[in-house]
């Protein structure tokens, strides 16, 4: 049988961000990028993450894509974290022009 992985995609800025689903962690005051980096990368690791990929978007900024194989039996968690949607107004209905001679010219 083969093995069956989980995945989680954190976005680095510049090493000084990391937002993995919508939670942020920053460099700490005074905390070297690189040591920031390291800081993350191992508590990663620790939680048994294995980084898998580099997805580079710009300069400075990259989504890292690790995975972990699943504990037999489990099923890998797909629940999504969606950004959270401002409320729409209400659509109004369209009015037909009441001008029996067509359409009207606004000029903005």
């Amino acid at each position: 049988m083969s093995a069956k992985w989980e995945y989680k995609v954190a976005f680095v800025e510049r090493w000084t961000r990391i937002s993995v689903e919508g939670h942020e962690t920053r460099a700490e005051q005074g905390e070297r990028n690189s040591a920031f980096g390291r800081r993350v990368l191992n508590s990663f690791g620790a939680d048994g993450w294995e980084l898998a990929g580099i997805q580079h978007t710009m300069p400075g900024r990259s989504y890292l894509i690790f995975k972990r194989p699943l504990a037999d039996g489990a099923e890998p968690d797909l629940s999504v974290v969606r950004r959270e949607q401002p409320a729409q107004p209400e659509a109004q209905p369209e009015t037909p022009p009441t001008s029996a001679t067509g359409p009207q010219v606004v000029s903005l």
